[in-house]
């Protein structure tokens, strides 16, 4: 477990956007990540890890160039975050279906040669996944109870399929990444108020 620090917000948010509700089933991989299963079968997701792999992954994310960031969404719930996260840090966004080849054949009318790839669940996610590796592109993903890390360079743990807990955790990856950059502060942020606007329509 990382080293503790002040949470980058409080501990109840994450809480109320059910980042922590993880599934019914846990891999290997996840199991250092897992504070406890519930009555229903449910496993919980260390919020405290969650919360210091954000600021981790916004520092690892900020070594790149922000054009050369590509952050993927194959469920429909990541989709409207992942979209505004690239728009907010300068990152390029496939969100979707991923197109076979895009990161693989100059042919493509949609290919695309990212620095280090981001995605919202290595597993239903896994076409970009396996182009990024086969390339030798580091991988950052936002990873569930029960996602396998094989092929992820750096892990997030936190719920991939929530509406809520998506929106919540781009929205602070993308805080964290501009806070890096000195591009805006706390105050900033809080201000702006506009959480609900990350979260998907569908």
């Amino acid at each position: 477990m990382e080293e503790a620090t002040a949470p980058l917000c409080g501990y109840e948010l994450y809480e109320e956007n059910a980042v922590h509700i993880g599934t019914q089933q846990k891999s290997a991989d996840m199991l250092r990540f897992i504070s406890e299963v519930r009555d229903d079968g449910l496993y919980l997701i260390d919020i405290a890890q969650t919360d210091s792999r954000i600021g981790i992954v916004s520092q690892f994310l900020n070594r790149f160039e922000a054009s050369r960031v590509v952050v993927t969404s194959a469920r429909q719930y990541g989709q409207r975050p992942a979209r505004m996260f690239a728009t907010a840090v300068g990152a390029k966004s496939q969100v979707g279906r991923f197109i076979p080849g895009t990161f693989t054949n100059p042919l493509l009318p949609s290919y695309y040669e990212p620095e280090v790839l981001l995605v919202t669940d290595p597993a239903a996610d896994q076409q970009a996944v396996r182009e990024a590796c086969g390339s030798g592109v580091p991988i950052v993903a936002i990873c569930d109870a029960n996602n396998n890390l094989r092929n992820v360079d750096l892990a997030l743990p936190a719920n991939n399929k929530g509406r809520r807990s998506l929106a919540l955790i781009y929205w602070l990856l993308a805080r964290e990444i501009l806070k890096q950059r000195g591009q805006m502060t706390d105050e900033d942020w809080e201000a702006s108020e506009d959480l609900d606007e990350w979260e998907s329509t569908f």
